[in-house]
C-alpha cells in the first residue's frame, strides 16, 4: 500500500493537470452557460496556481486561449488585457529598480541605514527592517530580500567571531589569576582535592555559559532572519508599485468605476497616503513582535545596563558595516543620475494627482497621461545617458587616435537578466481572468449568492474576508489570490450598497500579510533558504502576525482609509445600480 502511495505521489503533478480539467467538464459541457464557461476557466486555474501543477506564469496563459475556445470572450479582446496601463506601470518602476541594483546603489543604501542604527542587535535588526522597507516601496520584495540577506549573514558571523574571541581572551585572564591564587596557597591533600572540585565546577559554569550563548546567538540570527522577509512584505504595501496585488486591484477598480461612469480615486499618491502609515506600523509590529519572542532581556534591567562584552561587540560590528560601505567608494556620476531619475519618477508619480486639488496631469486633457507616462519616459532615457561624465572638449589621446564611448546607464542586458517576465503573464492572465469572469457574468452571479451576507456588518464582513485572503496567500501566490477575489468582491459589495474600494483595497493588501510559511512568499523562501530557521519557526512567528495584522489594517480603513478613498460613501453611479437591483428584487 505505501508504495503505491508513493507511486501516486511521483506522478501527482501529472494527475493534477489531467484530472482537474476532466472533473470539471460538466461545467462547460452539460451546464453550457456562458457562467458556467468561465468557471470552468476560474476553477482550473485557482487549482493550478494553489498546487503549482504548472510554473504559475504558465498557468496565467489560460484565458487567451480557453476564453476564446469556448465561447466567452474573443481572442482580439481578451489579449489587450496582457498589456495594460498598469502592465506598463510596474514594468517602468522595475526597470528602474534594475538600474538601482546594476550601480549598487540599493547596498549603499542599506548600509548608510544600518551605519545610523547603532550596533545594538535590537537595534541593528531595526535598521535591516527599515533598509528593506523602504528599498521594497520600489524595488521587487525578492530582489530586496536577496541583497539584504547577505549583509546580515556578514553580521551575523561578525557577531559571532567577535563573541568566541572574547570568551577565549575571558577564560584566558581567569586561567592566569587562578595559577597566581594556586602560588600563593599551601600544598595541603584536602586543600588539593577541594581545589580539583572547584575547577571541575568552574569547568561546568563555562560550559553553561558557553551553551547559553550558541542558544542566544541561533535567537539572535533566527530574529535577523525573519525581520528581513518580515520587512520586505510589509513594505510592498506602502506604494502602488510595491506589490503585485496593489496594482490588480487599482487595475480592477478603475474598471469597475469606468463601467459606472464614475473615476477611481486611487492614483499614486492616495495610495501611499493610505499604505505609507499602515506599512510603517505593520513593520514596527514585526520588530516589537520579534524581540518579545527572541531578543528578551536576561534580566529586568538587562537593557539599561552597560555591558563591557555587548559594547565591544556593537563596536566590532559596526566597524565590520563602516568597512562594508568604505569599500564602495565615493558616489559615481552614473549612481547620481539614477538616483536622480529615480527621485523625478517619484516625484511625477506623486505629483500627477494630488487627491483632487490639482497636479500635472491636469495640464493634458482627458485624462490622457497615467503614471505609466513619466515611468517609461525616464526608464528609456536611461538608456540614453550616458554612465560617464561627458567631456565637452574630447581631445584623442597622444597614443591612440580612438575615443572611448562610455556605456549608457542601463544595457538590455542588464534587463533581459534582471527583470521578472513571468511576474507580467502572471498580472496579465490575472487581468484576462478577470475580464472573462466579467463579461461572462460569473462575478454578477457570485455576487449575487453572496447577497445572504447584506445583514452582516460591513466591518464585521471585512473581517472576514481579510483573514480568509491572508489565510489563502499563504499557500498560493497572492497576485493570483488578489486576481480571483477582487472581481467577486466588487460585485459583493455594488450589491449590497457599499463602496467596492472597502473590501477591495483591505483584501488586495491582505495579500501580502505572508507570514507563516516558506511559500507563502518569495522573501520568505529565500530567509528559509539561509539555513537558521526551521517551518515550526516562521509558523510560531508569523501565526500571531497574522492574527495580529488584519485588525491594524481594519484599524487603518476605518480611520484615514475612509478620509484618503470616501470609503463610508458610495458613488451615485453605484448608487443608480443599488436602486435599479431593488426594483428589480420588489418586482
Amino acid at each position: 500500500m505505501s508504495s503505491v502511495l508513493r507511486q501516486l505521489w511521483s506522478v501527482r503533478v501529472m494527475l493534477i493537470m489531467f484530472l482537474t480539467p476532466l472533473i470539471l467538464l460538466p461545467l462547460p459541457l452539460y451546464i453550457g452557460t456562458q457562467e458556467a464557461k468561465a468557471a470552468f476557466v476560474l476553477i482550473m486555474m485557482a487549482v493550478y496556481w494553489i498546487t503549482e501543477a504548472v510554473p504559475i506564469a504558465v498557468t496565467a496563459l489560460l484565458p487567451a486561449f480557453m476564453f476564446p475556445m469556448l465561447g466567452v470572450v474573443k481572442a482580439k479582446v481578451i489579449a489587450p488585457a496582457y498589456i495594460s496601463d498598469t502592465i506598463m506601470v510596474f514594468m517602468g518602476g522595475l526597470i528602474m529598480a534594475v538600474a538601482i541594483e546594476t550601480w549598487n546603489i540599493h547596498r549603499r543604501m542599506a548600509l548608510r541605514v544600518l551605519l545610523l542604527f547603532g550596533s545594538e542587535p535590537r537595534w541593528l535588526m531595526l535598521g535591516l527592517m527599515v533598509s528593506t522597507w523602504f528599498l521594497s516601496m520600489w524595488i521587487s520584495n525578492s530582489a530586496t530580500t536577496a541583497m539584504m540577506i547577505p549583509i546580515a549573514e556578514a553580521i551575523l558571523i561578525q557577531l559571532k567571531g567577535t563573541s568566541e574571541a572574547l570568551k577565549e581572551q575571558s577564560d584566558d585572564i581567569e586561567g592566569n589569576q587562578d595559577s597566581d591564587e594556586k602560588k600563593k596557597t599551601s600544598s595541603g591533600k584536602g586543600f588539593e582535592n577541594n581545589t580539583s572540585g572547584d575547577n571541575a565546577g568552574d569547568d561546568n559554569d563555562d560550559n553553561d555559559d558557553d551553551d547559553d550563548d550558541d542558544i542566544q546567538h541561533k535567537k539572535i540570527c533566527k530574529a535577523i532572519s525573519l525581520c528581513i522577509c518580515y520587512a520586505a512584505n510589509s513594505g510592498g504595501i506602502a506604494s502602488l508599485t510595491g506589490t503585485g496585488p496593489n496594482l490588480v486591484v487599482r487595475d480592477q477598480a478603475e474598471t469597475v468605476f469606468a463601467q459606472y461612469n464614475e473615476q477611481s480615486p486611487i492614483s499614486f499618491t492616495s495610495w501611499m497616503s493610505f499604505g505609507f502609515a499602515l506599512s510603517f506600523i505593520l513593520m514596527m509590529t514585526c520588530w516589537g513582535w520579534l524581540q518579545i519572542i527572541y531578543l528578551r532581556c536576561r534580566t529586568a534591567c538587562g537593557c539599561c545596563s552597560v555591558d563591557p562584552q555587548r559594547k565591544s561587540n556593537g563596536e566590532r560590528v559596526k566597524r565590520v558595516i563602516r568597512e562594508q560601505y568604505e569599500a564602495l567608494g565615493p558616489v559615481t556620476y552614473a549612481q547620481g543620475s539614477v538616483m536622480s531619475l529615480f527621485l523625478l519618477l517619484v516625484i511625477f508619480w506623486i505629483s500627477r494627482d494630488l487627491g483632487g486639488v490639482g497636479g500635472w496631469g491636469d495640464l493634458f486633457r482627458d485624462d490622457y497621461v497615467k503614471d505609466s507616462t513619466p515611468a517609461l519616459l525616464l526608464v528609456i532615457l536611461l538608456f540614453f545617458l550616458p554612465s560617464k561624465a561627458p567631456k565637452i572638449f574630447c581631445m584623442a589621446d597622444k597614443y591612440s587616435d580612438k575615443v572611448e564611448t562610455p556605456r549608457p546607464l542601463l544595457l538590455w542586458k542588464d534587463v533581459h537578466e534582471k527583470l521578472p517576465w513571468a511576474l507580467f503573464l502572471l498580472l496579465g492572465g490575472g487581468f484576462a481572468l478577470a475580464k472573462g469572469c466579467k463579461d461572462s457574468g460569473l462575478s454578477l452571479w457570485i455576487g449575487e449568492q453572496l447577497e445572504v451576507f447584506k445583514g452582516l456588518n460591513p466591518y464585521a464582513m471585512l473581517i472576514i474576508l481579510c483573514y480568509l485572503t491572508a489565510a489563502l496567500t499563504e499557500v498560493t501566490s497572492n497576485v493570483a489570490i488578489a486576481t480571483i477575489i477582487m472581481p467577486i468582491l466588487s460585485t459583493l459589495a455594488i450589491n449590497t450598497g457599499v463602496n467596492p474600494l472597502f473590501y477591495m483595497i483591505p483584501a488586495a493588501i491582505s495579500a501580502s500579510f505572508a507570514f507563516m510559511l516558506p511559500v507563502a512568499t518569495a522573501p520568505n523562501a529565500l530567509a528559509f533558504s539561509y539555513g537558521h530557521l526551521k517551518i515550526t519557526d516562521m509558523v510560531s512567528a508569523g501565526f500571531v502576525l497574522n492574527i495580529v495584522a488584519v485588525p491594524l489594517l481594519v484599524m487603518a480603513t476605518y480611520l484615514w482609509g475612509n478620509a484618503v478613498f470616501d470609503l463610508d460613501v458610495l458613488p451615485p453611479g453605484f448608487k443608480m445600480n443599488v436602486t435599479q437591483n431593488a426594483d428589480v428584487t420588489s418586482m
